[in-house]
Parts: C-alpha cells; structure tokens; sequence
C-alpha cells in the first residue's frame, strides 16, 4: 500500500511541477501519434514537437512551439496576416498558399486563429496544412500541420489532437518557460 501511495505522489509531483509534461502519454500515443524529432532547422525560437499520425489521420504531421513575447498583448491573434506570417507554415515549405479565410479556434483557455494552406512541396507533391496561432497574454502557441489528406482533415485531426490534456498541459508549460 505505501508503495502505491507513493508512486501516485511521484506522479502527481511530477504533473505539478510540468516535469512530466514533456513526454507524450501513452493515451495520446493510443490515438495514433507519435512524437518524432523537430526537422527544422534553428530559428530565432526554440524548437518545439513534432509528431506524426500513424492512426486515422495516417501521414499527417504536426510542429508545435511556443513563441514568449511574441504576441499583440491586448488583441491576441486579429487577423489572418498574423497567422500566416507566425505559424511556421513556411518551415515546411516556402511555396504555400491559403486556400480561405481563417476562423476562429480556441485551444483550452487561448484563443487565435486558424488557416487552410495548399503546400507545394520540394518534390512536386502537393499537400493541405494549416496553420494554428493562439495567444495567452502577451505570448503565442502555434502549431503547423500538413498531410497529403483534405485539408479540413488535416485541421480536424490536429485540432483533436492539440486539444488532448496532455498536450493542453505541454503548451502551458512551454508557455510559461518550463
């Protein structure tokens, strides 16, 4: 019984402290994803995730990261210029394009935007992605994902995925600098 007791303390330590936030949970690995390593190159920004879809949305990747300071601390993310131009869409291919208008999103307790993009890829191959920016305060959560899948696909698998706790409490973590 103390054995238990204190594994559970560990554990809940450990999702305290944000410690335990940094690796992916094995249900969010049950949901078809896996983490794989930032394939970008350094930026003026730390790296973030990437992950991939091995489940239903079989093919599409995700890059998340948070941007501090990077954010209009009164209006968050106006408008659809924003988002294309911190969503990192451009990591991933230099030769995008939207497709739409934006929309609003909301992940947990941030608010932004989200944006469909056609992507042409190095080797001809055309992909969907979107591009996601939230804010908190003064700081911005982004996540690019793109697959060769519909695009609204592509944004409803990374929307679910992005709204999972663990990775709801990933983004407060690196949002406040753990």
């Amino acid at each position: 019984m103390r054995r238990g007791a204190a594994i559970a303390a560990v554990a809940i330590a450990l999702g305290v402290s944000g410690v335990g936030a940094y690796r992916l949970a094995p249900a969010a690995e049950s949901a078809g994803w896996r983490e794989i390593a930032w394939p970008f190159p350094r930026d003026g920004w730390p790296a973030g995730r990437a992950f991939r879809c091995d489940g239903a949305c079989a093919g599409t990747e995700l890059y998340v990261r948070a941007k501090r300071g990077f954010c209009n601390c009164d209006r968050g993310v106006a408008d659809d210029d924003e988002v294309d131009r911190v969503a990192d869409i451009d990591l991933i291919s230099p030769r995008f394009a939207a497709v739409a208008p934006g929309e609003e999103v909301g992940l947990g307790e941030m608010r932004g935007r989200a944006r469909r993009y056609d992507l042409d890829m190095l080797d001809d191959v055309r992909h969907a992605a979107i591009g996601i920016a939230v804010s908190r305060r003064c700081d911005l959560f982004v996540a690019a994902a793109q697959g060769r899948g519909e695009a609204g696909a592509v944004q409803r698998a990374a929307l679910a995925f992005l709204e999972t706790r663990e990775m709801k409490v990933w983004a407060t973590a690196a949002l406040d600098g753990q």
